[in-house]
């Protein structure tokens, strides 16, 4: 996954209780004892902005933990220069030449990537790699590649191709040339192993957001056995105005979209979110998809496919799936939500038709 100052998600959803918690007296609903001044820390990690907030009392430890965790998991798999290089790194330069073992962490997660390169038959491809390398959108060198690179560069993509070895925990990448890109679903995975340690220090009321990528843990630290109000951002627009909003507790919520991350060329804008049969950005009508799940790793996996998808593919899925739901915004400014969100998401700005 490269670092970078902007990266997928970056249509960041707004948790709109971030604006009207915080400021009451200690309480203890539910038997939660919740500070007054919440326990709040923010880093630029992993190229995004990390933020960690913690409502509970006494629970500093926990938000230590909480970014030494961040910090360790980036590590393993960040392509950029790390010290010594990352695990994923290592993996590419290793492509075509022998197996690299790597940590039990890391194994877990390019597992989770394969099973979801092969659930989504491609559309999310674990080996990307050659693709987002040739095109770099979100980096300064940022450019539209020849079709020449784009052809050769393709016929490196299979995710079909990465060889496991369970008993040796080694990845193997059988063609030079062939390179890793986690960047799709990194996020999600270093997102619940967030929460996993807030649990283990008895957190119950937290907000971990990994550059766009939401987890709300508990209900709303207003002391109201309710859940957290998040708002879904306009994709069209910066940061800090939103399309409606929905009420959500102990679920991630992640968006892909295409407006904030892209580069023009020749008066066309093309958008970071490729497509691995043909090399260039997905054409079609969404703008952006926002994907509602108990595990924020399912989320980052499941929201690069139904984009990919389309709208009338895509919402189909989406149905078919438990504990799933998603927000598809189009090009044309019309919202439409899966059928576990018809009753909750409500629409607030004008702008949008809920269809």
């Amino acid at each position: 996954m490269k670092k970078s100052s902007i990266m997928k998600a970056m249509l960041s959803i707004l948790v709109v209780s971030f604006l009207i918690v915080g400021c009451g007296k200690a309480s203890n609903t539910k038997e939660r004892a919740l500070t007054d001044e919440p326990f709040e820390r923010t880093e630029f990690l992993m190229g995004t902005v990390v933020k960690v907030t913690i409502y509970n009392q006494d629970k500093q430890a926990a938000l230590d933990a909480a970014f030494n965790r961040i910090e360790e998991l980036a590590g393993l798999i960040t392509v950029d220069e790390v010290d010594g290089g990352s695990e994923v790194e290592k993996i590419n330069e290793q492509a075509g030449i022998k197996p690299v073992q790597v940590t039990d962490d890391l194994y877990y997660l390019l597992q989770a990537a394969y099973d979801y390169s092969k659930s989504t038959s491609g559309s999310f491809d674990m080996t990307i790699g050659p693709i987002t390398e040739l095109w770099h959108i979100g980096f300064d060198d940022a450019r539209k590649p020849e079709q020449s690179e784009i052809d050769a560069a393709l016929t490196l993509i299979d995710y079909s191709k990465v060889e496991f070895d369970d008993e040796a925990q080694t990845v193997y990448l059988p063609e030079k040339g062939m390179r890793i890109d986690l960047g799709a679903i990194a996020k999600g995975f270093i997102t619940d192993e967030v929460v996993d340690v807030l649990k283990e220090y008895e957190v119950d009321t937290a907000i971990v957001d990994l550059g766009g990528n939401i987890y709300v843990l508990g209900d709303s630290a207003r002391g109201e056995d309710v859940g957290w109000n998040v708002g879904i951002q306009d994709p069209f627009e910066t940061r800090g105005k939103i399309i409606g909003s929905l009420v959500l507790s102990n679920k991630s919520i992640v968006t892909s979209g295409i407006y904030e991350r892209f580069i023009e060329v020749d008066g066309v804008n093309y958008h970071h979110l490729m497509n691995p049969e043909n090399g260039y950005p997905f054409d079609n009508e969404i703008a952006g998809v926002s994907v509602i799940t108990k595990k924020s790793i399912d989320g980052d996996g499941l929201s690069t496919s139904l984009f990919s998808k389309g709208l009338k593919e895509g919402m189909k899925y989406v149905n078919t799936l438990e504990d799933v739901d998603a927000i598809f915004v189009t090009k044309d400014k019309k919202v439409y939500v899966s059928d576990g969100l018809k009753e909750s998401f409500k629409l607030t700005n004008d702008d949008f038709t809920l269809k």
